[in-house]
């Protein structure tokens, strides 16, 4: 379990880097609108990221200690997706829906970026030895 905890932990400020540079686009660019679709996608999407995290601590427990095993909040990560989209089709002057729902997958494509760059670390410390 540390080791996962690590893994959120480095999605986690990865996700939050990425906020931080949306936030310059929106203030500084000419885009506006997509970058706080990205804004709210992403920020939903570490929101998702979080509420997976402590749901899976909660599962890790239940099977430690032999309780039953709840789901995993799939309904409720996928309330949220709906609230962004809905937020985006009220307000398509302010937000970018595409651009939205690309926010949404920000934690996924965060995800799999970093199993490719650590799957590369570990590939070249095999190598080192």
């Amino acid at each position: 379990m540390p080791d996962l905890k690590q893994h959120f932990q480095r999605y986690t400020k990865y996700i939050l880097y990425l906020l931080s540079i949306f936030f310059l686009g929106w203030g500084f660019t000419p885009y506006p609108s997509v970058f706080l679709g990205l804004i709210l996608g992403s920020s939903l999407s570490l929101f998702n990221l979080w509420l997976i995290r402590k749901r899976m601590e909660r599962f890790d427990r239940a099977l430690e200690e032999g309780k039953k095993v709840r789901s995993l909040g799939t309904f409720s990560r996928m309330a949220s997706a709906g609230v962004a989209v809905l937020i985006a089709l009220k307000f398509p002057e302010f937000i970018h829906l595409i651009s939205t729902v690309i926010g949404l997958m920000m934690v996924y494509i965060v995800i799999m970026i970093d199993y490719f760059w650590q799957q590369t670390i570990l590939h070249k410390k095999q190598k080192e030895r």
